[in-house]
């Protein structure tokens, strides 16, 4: 295992985690309350997060070679 799959770590650790913190339905976010906003916000950041990790995964680098 390479340390960037380390990274895919990230959003598992704060959706699952962050939800005991961040349970409440004050302050509204983008006319979202913060909970909802906190998901969809990790949504796109696992996207962006995976992204990182495919384009820095020497595997698939290999397979381009």
């Amino acid at each position: 295992m390479q340390w960037i799959h380390l990274l895919s770590l990230i959003p598992v650790i704060a959706i699952v985690g962050g939800i005991y913190f961040v349970n409440r339905v004050t302050p509204y976010v983008l006319g979202l309350p913060f909970l909802l906003f906190w998901q969809v916000l990790w949504v796109v950041l696992t996207a962006v997060i995976m992204s990182i990790v495919y384009r820095f995964d020497p595997a698939v680098r290999k397979e381009k070679d």
